[in-house]
């Protein structure tokens, strides 16, 4: 089996996801209580600044963060709410 091109991946996870423009993403945090969550590495949060209120999580963290049955899991993602991931 030969290795998927990176464009295939990236053409069937943008069928399952949806792209907010800033204002969209701003509203559903001041309206629907939604949480940023900043996925940069901290090179890139250090060099670029952050956007105040959103939280980080490191993208290679990000899945052991969500998993409740994982002993890295913030609670925080148990929450009923939205997360934009950015």
């Amino acid at each position: 089996m030969g290795i998927r091109p990176v464009d295939d991946m990236i053409a069937e996870a943008r069928k399952s996801i949806d792209n907010l423009s800033p204002e969209e993403a701003r509203r559903r945090v001041d309206e629907e209580g939604a949480l940023l969550v900043d996925v940069r590495d901290v090179r890139e949060l250090q060099r670029d600044g952050v956007v105040p209120g959103a939280m980080h999580a490191e993208r290679g963290m990000l899945e052991f963060w969500i998993d409740p049955a994982s002993p890295y899991f913030k609670p925080v993602f148990g929450e009923d709410r939205e997360f934009v991931l950015y």
